[in-house]
């Protein structure tokens, strides 16, 4: 098996000034100079609350839940 080094020579790697510094146009531009990078958050997913429909059945759900435990309860102390 032979041996890479990973770090490789600053003489023979290009792109590298004399100092070892990098030339500006070497890099990439950096995250917040890319102006519109993602989707505008308010015009794609507004803010709207809980819907009428999953909070009701939810609700319904908790409130069936509530009562199967009270009649067993009840059941349990006859």
């Amino acid at each position: 098996m032979t041996y890479v080094n990973p770090d490789p020579d600053p003489d023979r790697t290009t792109g590298l000034e004399a100092g070892g510094g990098v030339p500006p146009g070497e890099t990439p531009p950096a995250e917040s100079s890319m102006p519109e990078a993602g989707p505008y958050e308010l015009s794609h997913n507004p803010a709207k609350g809980w819907g009428k429909g999953p909070l009701t059945a939810i609700l319904v759900v908790v409130v069936l839940v509530a009562a199967f435990f009270l009649v067993y309860a009840i059941i349990l102390l006859l």
